[in-house]
């Protein structure tokens, strides 16, 4: 497609329908888009904003499993100016093309070229909903047009141990821009040019020229034997064309960013990742900061008062160490330390919480004890209680725990002493 030299018009498609099997049981009643993240989030607030704060305010999100939480978020949160023609829209799986729900990442696009259709973007931004980062995709863009590419597509650097773990990007040794080989979880990776012991890993973040991306899409629904994947389908195609290339996302210049947390990104599609990232946000130098006002990660949470902190039944004083709390938290003579608390969550006198996570509205009565442990919302620790101190008393009691020991006490959950 041929682009003036004006900006060219831009549609930001967010895949939001992932089930999120490796994260249950938060995923039970929940899209892992609209799974809570760092209190007072929901994990498509990190898509979303990244979008928004690029300058792209045409945004469709393709929502499909247990997506009512997800919708009403959307809804709620992600309100645009439409005076302007601007918009954050959650659209299901409507069986538009066929009686199939959406086969894949690839085939949620196609089933959705409606939209498209519709706005007749230049460039379309294709981002996934269930990462934690900060990325100004607008010099993502820069670089696509630059190029020439069919496709081009986000990675950021791993070490080489890991490979075996991502979507492994090998680079051209002629132009390090263009993509080689697109690997899926390779056990014998080649390091980059000019870092051996690195890999690119995809973060599974897109663009296209709209034309180009039709193509793709409607050539990969006519492919026998697709998972119809962007990852594993599309981008491969293109790669085997030689219009593929990657961005490297070290690149990428956020403001406000500090040497700290530049090119952070978490995939947090297990649960020892997702309490790792909340860790992360509790270090006394933040390895993900939320506190960058130039780059703002926006949500809403409610009309609740500020988190407080008062004295105990029996005159103990609170105390809150190196933990993130949210509004509406109420803490009586408890300790928190290295914690993240969701709004309304109430901790009571002698309590003890560390390393934990409690969604909203988790209720931790007097003398409980809970450790290394994720809550979800709702559940009352009752008085006396353990969370996360012995495993097999977790297992028994029917938690999950996992390989690492952490407990996650899942919502609807009963905690008997």
């Amino acid at each position: 497609m041929a682009l003036s030299s004006a900006a060219p018009k831009v549609l930001a498609i967010v895949l939001a329908g992932g089930e999120g099997k490796r994260l249950m049981p938060l995923t039970a009643d929940r899209a892992k888009p609209a799974v809570p993240f760092g209190g007072i989030y929901r994990l498509v607030d990190f898509a979303l904003s990244n979008v928004v704060n690029s300058g792209y305010l045409k945004v469709v999100v393709l929502t499909q499993y247990k997506s009512h939480s997800l919708d009403r978020h959307i809804t709620t949160t992600w309100r645009m100016s439409t005076q302007l023609g601007n918009y954050v829209t959650p659209v299901p799986a409507q069986q538009r093309i066929d009686k199939n729900w959406y086969l894949g990442s690839a085939n949620a696009i196609f089933q959705s070229l409606n939209l498209v259709q519709d706005e007749k973007p230049d460039v379309i931004v294709v981002v996934g909903a269930d990462h934690v980062y900060r990325m100004d995709f607008s010099q993502m863009v820069a670089q696509h047009l630059e190029t020439g590419a069919g496709v081009t597509v986000a990675a950021i650097r791993q070490p080489i141990s890991l490979a075996d773990q991502f979507g492994v990007i090998e680079v051209d040794h002629a132009d390090h821009r263009r993509v080689a080989a697109f690997l899926e979880k390779p056990t014998e990776p080649v390091g980059l040019p000019d870092s051996p012991e690195e890999v690119l890993a995809s973060m599974g973040n897109y663009v296209f020229d709209t034309d180009v991306l039709v193509d793709a899409l409607t050539r990969d629904n006519e492919r026998d034997g697709s998972r119809h994947d962007m990852g594993g389908d599309i981008v491969p195609d293109f790669v085997s064309r030689g219009e593929a290339y990657v961005y490297d996302f070290k690149d990428n210049v956020i403001p406000g960013a500090t040497d700290r947390d530049r090119a952070y990104w978490r995939d947090v599609g297990t649960l020892d990742s997702y309490w790792e990232a909340h860790m992360d946000l509790v270090s006394v130098h933040p390895v993900f900061n939320l506190y960058n006002y130039e780059w703002p990660i926006y949500t809403n949470y409610g009309p609740y008062p500020p988190a407080k902190l008062v004295r105990g039944a029996q005159g103990s004083y609170a105390e809150a160490r190196n933990s993130a709390l949210s509004a509406g938290v109420v803490i009586s003579g408890a300790v928190i330390h290295h914690s993240v608390l969701s709004p309304r969550v109430h901790v009571h006198s002698g309590t003890t919480v560390e390393d934990s996570v409690l969604l909203d509205g988790v209720e931790v009565d007097r003398r409980a004890v809970v450790r290394r442990a994720i809550i979800d919302k709702g559940v009352c620790v009752p008085e006396g209680a353990t969370v996360g101190c012995d495993p097999e008393h977790d297992r028994a009691r029917g938690f999950v725990v996992t390989d690492s020991g952490l407990t996650i006490v899942a919502k609807g959950q009963v905690v008997a002493v």
